[in-house]
């Protein structure tokens, strides 16, 4: 088929996709739009590449000052999303009383902002790490949370998935790269690194996993028959996506979370001994590893060596380097400056993260920043817990999404401001009471001054949890 050809059929195949999503009425509101637009720039190509992409330069784009083009767009959708949810009243209050780890982990990179050799550019970043709570209570603001979530997932999979197979198939100067490791030719679609595209997987097929368990329950109908369709489509494609990115952590994190999700399914499990399953578990892993080097088995299924492709090596690189092993070296400022360009040319190739989240969680923050992110983790498992008793399908969703999590940051780094999965993360682990939502009839003077405001929110009826 001609490229362009393709790309004809496939704007108007995305075309078709958001028809439909129009036509079903979702009950959500325009400002999901604003995740909707976060997830998509995180899951895809920054600003400034799109814009090179077309021949548009936009500055210069360095580790340490970024690009004002990307700063930009990050700005305006936190600031959006801050007005949004203002003129909904939200209660900082109530976010900090119901997110109380949260907030100490968000302080205390704040922090860590002021022993950062490059204050300035950490701080930068700590602004853009706020968009990530800030998105999340939008969802959660929505008359209803679950048909948001799955709005917004299905949104951003009608572009990233569909673009990212045309680029693959047949734009491959925008879809394929090389291994800066062994030179060989990698699959990226509509991202510039098979990693990322590997998260965009991770996340989506996920949600299609879970949509696909959540239809098959409905009653049966043509709507819920097409619907299961539409699952098993999407899943298609990004399974293949998957094989062609050769992101093997991704596609384990995403096999794990099925499985959990799988497990919380069973009628023979009770979802009130999920913490005596998760220890049971722990035990049968460590004894399987002991006694048949489960470990290694499965590197070796994905075609990994055993140093998973130079990453332990990284790892010992990164403990013998002198930092303050308790504060370590400030927020996001490890892959900055010298540090940087010592640690790229041990390996001779440009590093910008650990390939591990809890590794760079302490070069960055030190032992009581993996402490406070444990914490966080724990806690979201207590919150899943409890959620699962009172919505099933909203419980297994963050419980399952929570273990995929924690297995993905044992080879990658999901503890970054822009990345998909860290912003997935905060979806799972906050929590902001439902708020009571009533139909206002508009006057033409709150119709110009409001804009296209469904629903107004009543701070006075909001459900405290």
């Amino acid at each position: 088929m001609p490229p362009i050809l393709a790309l004809f059929l496939t704007i108007g195949f995305i075309v078709f996709l958001f028809r439909r999503d129009f036509r079903e009425r979702p009950n959500v509101t325009s400002a999901l739009w604003i995740p909707t637009l976060w997830f998509l720039m995180i899951g895809s190509r920054t600003v400034s590449q799109w814009f090179n992409l077309f021949g548009l330069p936009v500055g210069s784009n360095s580790a340490e000052e970024g690009s004002p083009a990307d700063a930009t767009a990050y700005f305006v959708l936190i600031v959006t999303g801050f007005h949004v949810l203002k003129k909904r009243r939200v209660d900082l209050a109530e976010i900090m009383r119901n997110n109380k780890w949260l907030t100490v982990f968000l302080l205390y990179c704040f922090l860590a902002i002021l022993w950062s050799d490059y204050p300035f550019v950490s701080f930068k970043r700590w602004i853009k790490i706020l968009g990530h709570p800030i998105m999340a209570l939008i969802l959660f603001t929505e008359p209803d949370r679950e048909e948001a979530l799955s709005c917004l997932m299905k949104r951003c999979a009608y572009v990233l998935i569909p673009v990212s197979v045309l680029f693959i198939k047949y734009f491959p100067q925008l879809g394929i790269g090389f291994d800066p490791w062994s030179g060989r030719a990698l699959a990226t679609g509509i991202t510039t690194n098979k990693n990322t595209l590997g998260h965009d997987c991770l996340i989506l097929g996920f949600f299609f996993f879970w949509h696909l368990l959540k239809t098959w329950h409905r009653e049966k109908s043509t709507a819920r028959r097409n619907e299961l369709f539409f699952c098993l489509f999407f899943l298609g494609m990004i399974w293949w996506l998957m094989k062609m990115s050769q992101s093997s952590t991704s596609l384990v994190s995403l096999l794990i979370g099925m499985a959990t999700m799988l497990f919380l399914g069973l009628r023979i499990v009770n979802v009130r001994y999920i913490g005596i399953y998760v220890v049971a578990g722990i035990v049968l892993c460590v004894l399987a590893q002991l006694m048949f080097d489960v470990y290694g088995q499965v590197i070796h299924m994905v075609g990994r060596n055993p140093t998973l492709t130079d990453r332990t090596l990284i790892w010992k690189a990164l403990l013998q380097i002198d930092i303050n092993p308790v504060i370590g070296t400030g927020f996001e400022s490890f892959w900055t400056g010298e540090r940087q360009r010592k640690m790229s040319g041990l390996f001779f190739s440009e590093l910008n993260e650990a390939h591990n989240g809890y590794l760079e969680t302490y070069i960055n923050l030190g032992i009581i920043g993996v402490l406070l992110m444990l914490l966080l983790i724990f806690t979201a498992f207590r919150k899943g817990c409890h959620e699962i008793l009172a919505n099933f399908e909203w419980g297994r969703f963050r419980l399952g999404f929570l273990a995929a999590f924690v297995f993905y940051n044992w080879t990658e780094a999901a503890f970054k401001a822009e990345h998909a999965v860290w912003f997935v993360f905060y979806i799972i682990a906050m929590d902001y009471p439902k708020p009571q939502i009533r139909i206002a009839e508009k006057s033409p003077e709150v119709t110009e001054s409001e804009g296209n405001e469904d629903l107004i929110y009543a701070e006075d009826e909001i459900q405290k949890n």
